[in-house]
Parts: structure tokens; sequence; C-alpha cells
């Protein structure tokens, strides 16, 4: 896979400055060097402690990509892919699947399954690199970068928060109809568990902002952005003003109605493509049970 830029500056750069300004890192500059890659100048073979010039034309040629993630077991269940090029993909994820392997689902996650598309489309020296994670029971839109480079560069705009995801929840009791709300209570771990975690003075800042789109006597539908990225932040933030998601018993949801998971779907994706720098927007339908549930509040 070949990327290419053309120096605009002033001044002579050394190589090295100008490839970490487009965010390759010593990383990847390391597996380029030793994997198979290239870097060129001009079409020749550069170095990174060179120093190029103005109008000058930098080629950036990635090795395929191989080590630990060869070892996944493909899944060849269907994947719902909403958007694909060179650089990404974008899937919907089914309820009741997890986002990666884990000893527990060694064999069928939503990785295993994007690696399963890509051994059928014959994809080759591609691995997943998955972006934006979901709990095992929420639903939605998940981003994948197809190689190295576009997830150095969708890292970057995540940390400057630049990936924006709106969910829809059903949650547990009556809000007012178009209401909307901020709740910036700070987040940490429960004691004694491993992935519970709770409202904690002492925790982690965390900020959420939800607005009611339905309400009635089986729960309330809202519409929520989280503006941090703490885990089971949407959970733990309805949980902590006594309306917990439906079905999430981990934080005092009930199961009912059909709901066998807590009712969190990520609904809408938005960000600027790292290669082309074009804006983004993403939608995923509600998963039949929310949806199913949805029609009766």
């Amino acid at each position: 896979m070949k990327f290419e830029w053309r120096y605009l500056g002033e001044s002579p750069i050394k190589l090295r400055s100008f490839l970490k300004q487009q965010y390759v890192s010593r990383r990847l500059l390391a597996k380029i060097r030793h994997e198979g890659g290239q870097i060129l100048v001009d079409g020749k073979e550069g170095r990174t402690v060179d120093k190029i010039n103005k109008q000058q034309i930098v080629t950036l040629i990635l090795p395929a990509e191989h080590g630990r993630k060869t070892d996944l077991v493909p899944s060849y269940v269907p994947i719902d892919v909403l958007y694909e090029d060179r650089d990404l993909l974008v899937v919907n994820k089914p309820p009741h699947l997890t986002s990666v392997p884990s000893q527990l689902y060694r064999d069928d996650s939503l990785v295993n399954r994007v690696c399963g598309y890509y051994a059928v489309r014959n994809y080759q020296g591609l691995i997943p690199h998955i972006v934006s994670r979901l709990d095992r029971d929420t639903s939605g839109l998940v981003l994948f970068a197809k190689h190295r480079y576009a997830h150095a560069l969708l890292d970057v705009s995540m940390q400057q928060h630049e990936i924006h995801k709106q969910y829809l929840a059903l949650a547990t009791g009556r809000f007012a109809k178009q209401s909307e709300f901020d709740i910036t209570t700070p987040i940490g771990r429960a004691p004694n568990s491993l992935f519970k975690r709770q409202v904690d003075v002492n925790g982690q800042e965390a900020s959420t902002h939800f607005k009611c789109l339905k309400s009635g006597v089986l729960g309330s539908l809202l519409l929520v952005q989280p503006l941090t990225g703490r885990t089971h932040q949407i959970r733990v933030h309805c949980a902590s003003i006594g309306h917990p998601l439906l079905g999430d018993t981990m934080y005092g949801g009930d199961l009912s109605n059909g709901l066998t998971r807590q009712a969190l779907h990520c609904y809408q994706l938005s960000f600027k493509h790292p290669l082309t720098k074009k804006d983004m927007t993403f939608t995923a339908p509600l998963a039949v049970d929310m949806s199913d549930y949805t029609k009766n509040i």
C-alpha cells in the first residue's frame, strides 16, 4: 500500500521530521525497515537522516502485515458492512457479540468476523485494526482501520476528540419529552470488581449529554452523546440518577419485555477521513429488540 506527499516547505527538512509531521511513528518506520516496506524520495530509496527539499515527492510503501494478529481464527459469520474503502471499514455490530477475542470468546468476536470477511475477499497482507469498540451487549457502529497508517491517524483523531459517537438508549422511568441535560460526575472502578464502574469523586472526569426522544410507562428512549470516553460511561451515568438502562442487570436495570441485554445502541459515528480529510457520518438502525420495545413505549 502506497502513500505520497509533496514537500512544500521553504527550508530543507530531515526526512524523519517530515514523516513525523504525517504521523508516521517510529514504530511504523521500524516495521517498514524490517518487514519489507520502502521510503522513497523522488522514486529513490531515502534515508530518514537525509534532508529533503521543496517540491520533492516522498513515497511510503507499507509492508504486508503479519505477527500476533495473524493467529486470529477467522469466523465466517456474515457482517453488516455499512462502508468500506482502501483505508476504512465501518460495521454494524449485533448485540451479544464481543468486539475483540477473549478467553471466553476466542473464535467468534467482531474482529474474528472481519478477519473472515478479509479472507473470503482474498485481502492480502491486511489484518483488522479496531478503532472504536463496543461492549459485548451494545449494538451499533464500529470503526476499523484497514492498515497501520490509517490506525495511527485515527488514534490521533481519538486523542483530539475528533471522532464523535451518538447512542440510542432505553432507560427505566419517565423523562419530560424533549428535555435535555448533562451529567458530569466522575467515574472510577467499583471496589472488588474488574469490570464494574461507579460514580466516584476521585475517579476520572466524565461528561454525557442526554436528550429524551420518547417517554412512557415502559421507559424512555434517549439520544446520548458521551463527551468523554470512560468505560461504561453511559450505563453508570444513567444508573447514578436512578434511571438504569433497561436490561442492564450490572447497574440495576431489569430484563423484561424481550430485552435480554443492556438497551444501548451506537447510532451515529462522525469523523474526518484520515487520508482524504472528507467529513464522514454514518448511522445504523436500532437492533430488532430495541426497535420492537420502542414501539410500545
